[in-house]
Formats: C-alpha cells, structure tokens, sequence
C-alpha cells in the first residue's frame, strides 16, 4: 500500500488549531478501556472494547491491499459495534458509503453495486449469498461484524488488482441516506469539514451536567446511517457523553430510560407522541422532563395539545431535510414559552443564518404572510443558493413556519387535486383514530383513488367504514373519501420513523378482494 497507517493513536499528531473530525474520532477511541460508553441491551460497552473492534478493522482493511482513501460501504446497525467502526473509519479518514440494513440482501447487492466502494463493513447476519456474489464478482473486501469482534470475511480478504486502484476524495465524507418516504433511499455527501463546522455541538445534543459522564445518558434510536442518526450520535461519542442505544425505537424502553435516567430533555418520533397518551403514561415518570423534541414527520397539532395538557411538558417541532444537512427551523424552549398554544403546530422559526420562503408553484414568485406555497430555504452548511422543496408551507406574520403536506404526494383523482395529509388530518378527527396514513392507488377510470390505513386508538373497535366516510364527508369534499380502508397495528415505517409511503401501497396492493371495502360515490 502506498499509505502503511499505523495504529490509531497515530492520528492526533494530526490537529491543528481546531482538531480536525479524524483527530477528535481518534482521540475519542484512546479514553480509558474501563470507561463506560453505551448501554445496550441492559450492558455496558466501555470504550476498550470500542476501540478493539475499531482496530480489528482497521488492521483487516490495512492488510487487504485497498488504498488508504478508498471508500468503504458500510451497512449500520444501531449496535455498540456499528458505533466503533463509525469512529474507526472515521479516524483512517475513509469516504464512509452508508448502506440501510433494513432491506432485502439483493436490494443492498443493488447498493453496492451502485456505489462500487473498495470495500464492505457490515454485520455478519446482513452479508447474504446475494451480497457475496457481488463482493466476488467485483472484487471487494469485506469485514464482518459478530457480537464485538470485526473479522475480514473468508474468502474476500484481499482486493482484486482492479478494486485496489479504486480512491475515493482528497477530501473525505460521510454519504448518508436520505428517508425513503416516497421512493428508493438516496445519497447525500457530508464532507468531514462541514460536520467540524456544524455537527460537533447542536442544541439537539446539548450537555445536562458539566461532566459528559456525570449526565444522564442520551438516549440514541434514530438509525445511524441517516442525516438525524448521525447528527444525534456522533456529537455524544465524540464529546464522550455516555449513552444508550437501542437498535429500533420502542415506547417500552423509552418510559423505562425516562424512569431510570430521570433526564431533563428528551425526544419522541411524532407517532409515539399519541402512543405515550395511549398508554396513560403516569405523570409522574415524566416529570424530570422540561422538554420534549419533535420532529423528522409531522405531528397533529390536536396530539401536541393533548400531550401538552396532560403532562405539562412543552413539545418543541423542528424542521429539517437530509439536503439541509440537519435543522433549519425549530420551535425552541423561549419561543414555546413566549408564543405557547398561539402557534400551536408550528415548526417554529429559522434558525440563526437560514432564510425561509413560500413561493407560488408555478411563478416562483414569493408569497406574503399567510399565503400557502412551497417552500424555498437557504441553509449555511450547504451554501448560499435558495433550495426548492416539494413542503407545502406557511409563514406567518410573525415569522412562524407552519407544513401543510407534501406536493410532490398529492393524488389526482378524476382531475381532482387531494393532498394526502388533509385526508389525515380529517381522519384523526375522529375519536377512534389514533394515527392515519394516506396514500394514492392507481384507477382504471379516475387514474388515481386514495386509500387509508388507520391505527386505532387502544380499547376502541374498527369503526364502520360508512362511518368513517361519513365522517371525513363532514370535514372534506366528496372526492376526499377513500375507497380503500384497511386497519393495521401500526403503519408502515422507514428507518427514519416516517410513514412509508412505498410499502403502504404495497400492503393495498397486496389485500385480498375479500379484505378490500370499496365505494365509488363522491357525490
């Protein structure tokens, strides 16, 4: 190899006057082995055992002959070990390829494929025979993950000629993924440098005590390999504030760490904000709490007030996009404070450096106070240019930004225009609907119906669908009544925690005709 790395300590001969992204990864992965680090599972990982999974890669991806700037793929789970590899790599300076796990093995072959890194690092479970085709067709290294432990895979230790050729940036990044809420998850560059800028220290990730380990520890869900995963995860290791990882977002082990820890912020996926009510969750287990964050999806604006009443603890919305790099508005303690239930709903106001719009959709031309349009944002870790979203959204004349729905979900009926979250909206109006999601299905005759999976309430029974029909007929046009209803024990979710949009369609295309309950009359 052209570049013989040595061991990670190595790396912190690297800083300058502002440690650089590789210099802090290295550094977090020198504490002392009996530190305590993550709790997953009911255990504690320290931060020895982190190290020696971050150096058993180190050493199999030194040892198979790929550049020293080549890009790894790397399938993330939300486990201890996917955390050490993420500092390894980052240490090495490597262009890291996030991979979604929650996927078929022939959709993630599709990925590596597509991305063509030097070589893989995932866990042993999610490299499937399709996976292995393509390592030996192209060549790639591998390096399997089991438990605490990363090995190079048998038979894939070595780079071909061609993959050893392969380089990534002079300057590295992290390719994160976008949600998948309306289509196949994309790539989106986070170079190191903007991460130094912007990510190290966020008010999403704030300190509760002077000392990291002296404070609760941060309750981390959100899968690694998105923008939200990544903006929550890294500032903790790297601050070495301990915390505790579960690998997917559970209600029952939310309310035990809340019970535990006792901490003084925390944060719910919108869809659990109703399951907490649901559930009756005492007051009192969540008195430590002064604030609850909220976002990556909407939430109902009547749930927040519910949530509010009951438990006394302000929800603070934000808004942000994976091509934002994070955060570009938020609902902050002082604003709840000050606006209270006059802005209920809202996601709140800019933050410091970004500028918001609302413009017409067809003229482009910027809207007053008030006025529904899409959404147009300048956000400073990307640049200065305006970005156009497909967020239809308000602003109010107090600078207040309010989302109404997607455009780019909107379903053409006959003509007629239905956005999807209205239809929600309406839904969840009625007593028995605890959560509703949308979707357009293809139609011989009017090209495109909607059709509407529901969540009930806990105790509640299926309503009748005339009923329900009855019900959204009183809050919207005729047009708006699904002519398929299907009741489910939970939505269809991405990683992100966002309805899937995709694999709800799939679940409407898939009910049997027996199962489907269906009308035509819009008058």
């Amino acid at each position: 190899m052209a570049d013989q790395r040595g061991a990670l300590p190595q790396y912190r001969a690297m800083e300058t006057d502002h440690p650089s992204l590789r210099a802090l990864a290295a550094d977090a992965l020198q504490r002392p082995a009996d530190q305590a680090a993550i709790l997953y599972e009911g255990e504690w990982i320290a931060w020895g055992a982190l190290r020696a999974v971050a150096e058993e890669i180190d050493a199999a991806l030194d040892a198979s002959g790929i550049a020293a700037d080549a890009a790894v793929a790397f399938v993330a789970r939300n486990r201890p070990a996917a955390l050490a590899a993420l500092l390894g790599l980052i240490a090495q300076g490597r262009t890291i390829r996030m991979i979604y796990a929650f996927q078929s093995d022939a959709a993630i072959a599709r990925d590596l494929t597509r991305m063509a890194p030097a070589a893989l690092v995932a866990f042993v479970e999610d490299i499937g025979p399709e996976i292995r085709a393509v390592l030996a067709t192209e060549g790639m290294v591998a390096v399997a993950i089991d438990g605490m432990a990363a090995t190079a895979l048998p038979g894939h230790e070595y780079a071909s000629p061609e993959v050893q050729q392969r380089h990534g940036l002079a300057a590295p990044q992290i390719e994160i993924l976008t949600s998948g809420t309306t289509g196949p998850p994309k790539s989106f560059a986070v170079p190191y440098a903007l991460l130094e800028r912007h990510f190290l220290s966020t008010p999403l990730t704030r300190q509760q005590a002077d000392d990291p380990q002296a404070a609760p520890p941060f309750l981390l869900y959100f899968p690694l390999g998105n923008i939200t995963g990544l903006y929550s995860t890294l500032p903790m290791l790297l601050r070495g504030q301990r915390v505790e990882l579960l690998e997917r977002f559970s209600l029952t082990a939310w309310h035990a760490h809340v019970r535990r820890w006792r901490p003084s912020h925390g944060g719910l996926p919108p869809a659990s904000v109703q399951a907490v009510l649901d559930a009756d969750l005492p007051v009192d287990d969540l008195a430590s709490l002064r604030a609850i964050g909220c976002g990556a999806a909407p939430l109902d604006p009547g749930v927040q007030q519910a949530f509010e009443a009951r438990y006394g603890i302000p929800i603070l919305l934000s808004y942000g996009a994976t091509e934002f790099a994070g955060p570009v508005a938020s609902m902050t303690a002082a604003l709840h404070t000050e606006w209270g239930a006059r802005k209920i709903g809202s996601v709140g106001r800019a933050m410091p450096g970004v500028e918001l719009r609302v413009v017409d959709p067809d003229s482009g031309v910027p809207l007053p106070p008030d006025i529904e349009g899409l959404l147009e944002v300048i956000a400073p870790r990307i640049g200065p240019d305006w970005i156009r979203t497909s967020d239809i959204a308000l602003i109010d004349a107090d600078d207040f930004l309010f989302l109404r729905g997607r455009a780019d979900g909107a379903i053409i009926r006959g003509g007629f225009k239905l956005l999807p979250e209205s239809i929600e909206r309406a839904l969840m109006l009625h007593p028995a609907v605890a959560e509703a999601a949308v979707t357009g299905m293809a139609d011989h005759r009017l090209g495109q119906v909607p059709a509407a999976a529901i969540r009930l309430h806990a105790d509640f029974a299926a309503p009748a669908i005339a009923a329900l029909e009855t019900h959204v007929r009183q809050h919207l046009p005729a047009t708006h009544i699904p002519v398929k209803w299907l009741f489910v024990s939970d939505l269809p979710r991405t990683p992100s925690l966002k309805t899937d949009r995709r694999a709800l369609q799939t679940l409407f295309a898939n009910m049997s005709p027996e199962a489907e309950n269906e009308t035509e009359n819009i008058t």
